[in-house]
């Protein structure tokens, strides 16, 4: 899975360096097998977005990537969108939404999102946000996918705040910032993915990376 997205993000084009941030040797053999660049990150960052904090000690930069391990569906046209946003001085945060498929509509581990004209993110829930509360058929549900783009500054603050009562509620580190005052600007994106978070993720996963060479010999 590692080396999936590893190969999207590097064939986006958007980035100077992918590194691979982990605390787990295996990984970092695999990767090291495979001539991926990787960091030895601590056991004790309690999310993504702290590993990359902690990278950021290591590799200086203007903007850093979350990328998820566990996202092998991520492709690389899902990073343009997400560092596109940056082209506007007032945004320090970003992610990605798509359209929510409507068997995700009312699954907790699809989390949606609810944005400002101007792209800002009001909440992320795992509840079905909006709520159609007289059932008028509204079906424009945006699904979050967990990736995220820091600049510098906004990364060291989500590190120095403490979790917050939202996020431990829900289960959400990104409630953080915006319980903190600090906005996340979301890029609309193509192409659902299937973050990998039980056997069964797995199989459908692997049922749809194993299909794609056979659609490409049909097309060829």
């Amino acid at each position: 899975m590692v080396e999936w997205v590893w190969c999207a993000a590097v064939a986006s084009g958007q980035m100077n360096q992918v590194v691979v941030a982990t605390d787990s040797e295996e990984v970092g053999e695999f990767c090291q097998s495979a001539t991926i660049p990787f960091a030895m990150t601590s056991p004790n960052c309690a999310s993504g977005s702290d590993r990359v904090h902690e990278v950021s000690r290591q590799i200086d930069a203007e903007i850093y990537v979350n990328i998820q391990g566990d996202e092998p569906l991520l492709t690389p046209g899902h990073f343009a969108p997400l560092l596109a946003l940056f082209s506007r001085p007032e945004v320090q945060v970003t992610t990605i939404s798509v359209p929510c498929p409507a068997a995700d509509i009312a699954n907790p581990n699809a989390v949606k999102v609810v944005t400002a004209a101007d792209s800002r993110a009001l909440y992320f829930s795992r509840s079905t946000i909006p709520h159609d509360r007289d059932r008028v058929g509204f079906t424009a549900y945006r699904k979050h996918l967990g990736l995220y783009a820091y600049r510098k500054p906004a990364l060291e603050a989500f590190a120095r705040l403490a979790p917050s009562p939202l996020e431990q509620i829900e289960r959400l580190e990104q409630l953080r910032l915006l319980e903190n005052g600090i906005s996340i600007y979301v890029a609309e994106a193509i192409g659902d993915t299937i973050g990998v978070d039980t056997e069964d993720d797995l199989q459908r996963v692997e049922a749809i990376l194993l299909a794609k060479p056979s659609e490409q010999s049909a097309q060829s």
